[in-house]
């Protein structure tokens, strides 16, 4: 039985059409955030987000821009606490947007404490998003700056709900920890993984990978932003505490490469390059986006 997660998701881009630009619609990456006035990257977006798909009333939509000066210190959050267990590594899974690291979460094996949390949350699943080019790809952006790929690791709140399906409808269900990629050394961690995508170059396969530790995809500094959001693929629903690590991890051109020979579509069917697999800002609203650290001028 497929998770509710994976249903919905896969119904979403089966159903979605592509009417309209992402520039014509609210919250979408407005014309002065630099690279969103390319027409490529307009033409390029995934036909999920080519038509309005929003949450009616939703107040605490995902990915926003952060505003370094206008993020706000909170003395009272903590360092965040990561414990991975490698063993718990289970498969790589193409699912026809992104590509999935899925890990055994049926105990307190490899989990996160500590940050912006009050319970203990057990990590499900780690995935990436990426541009067609270096100029764009990540989904929250830093003072209107674009990275190329952004990761997302992906927890559930063990403490409080049964399931990870249990866990995604609620307001505290998920934290997903974020980390911007920029182009620079190659990326020793992430080689692995780079190496068993052409295993699951087409939409649907699935292999085994065992024996990874996420970790090694994490910047070393402790510092983070965090706000209250959603998830930034169907159902979109806002359980999310977001995780914003300061610093980004460098990886080389060849790996960044690699994301992109993957593909969108399934074997014997046309090929479509998976690429700009993101979700268009949306706004902040009400929300206040707090920091781990004394904000000053960005780098």
């Amino acid at each position: 039985m497929l998770p509710l997660l994976r249903r919905a998701w896969a119904a979403a881009v089966t159903s979605s059409s592509s009417s309209s630009s992402c520039s014509s619609r609210p919250g979408s990456r407005r014309c002065s955030l630099g690279a969103c006035c390319s027409y490529r990257l307009r033409d390029a977006l995934h036909p999920l987000w080519q038509s309005p798909l929003t949450i009616p009333g939703g107040t605490r939509q995902s990915p926003i821009n952060i505003q370094w000066r206008d993020s706000v210190y909170d003395p009272f959050l903590k360092p965040l606490k990561i414990s991975y267990d490698p063993t718990t590594c289970l498969h790589i899974w193409n699912n026809g947007y992104s590509f999935l690291v899925e890990f055994d979460d049926s105990a307190d094996r490899s989990i996160i404490i500590g940050g912006p949390l009050e319970n203990q949350y057990r990590l499900k699943q780690f995935h990436f998003h990426w541009g067609a080019v270096n100029d764009w790809g990540s989904e929250h952006t830093v003072d209107c700056k674009f990275y190329p790929a952004e990761l997302h690791l992906v927890h559930w709140n063990a403490v409080e709900y049964l399931s990870f399906e249990e866990a995604v409808m609620e307001g505290n269900g998920l934290a997903v920890i974020g980390v911007f990629l920029k182009l620079g050394a190659r990326h020793e961690g992430l080689q692995t993984l780079v190496d068993a995508l052409p295993a699951v170059r087409h939409k649907d396969t699935v292999i085994e990978f065992d024996v990874f530790d996420p970790s090694c995809l994490l910047p070393s500094c402790p510092d983070y932003w965090t706000y209250a959001g959603s998830l930034t693929t169907p159902p979109l629903t806002e359980s999310v505490t977001w995780i914003i690590k300061k610093k980004p991890i460098e990886v080389d051109e060849d790996q960044l490469e690699a994301f992109r020979t993957l593909l969108f579509t399934s074997h014997g069917e046309e090929e479509r390059r998976m690429v700009d697999n993101f979700r268009p800002l949306q706004p902040l609203m009400d929300r206040t986006v707090r920091s781990s650290f004394r904000p000053q001028l960005s780098p």
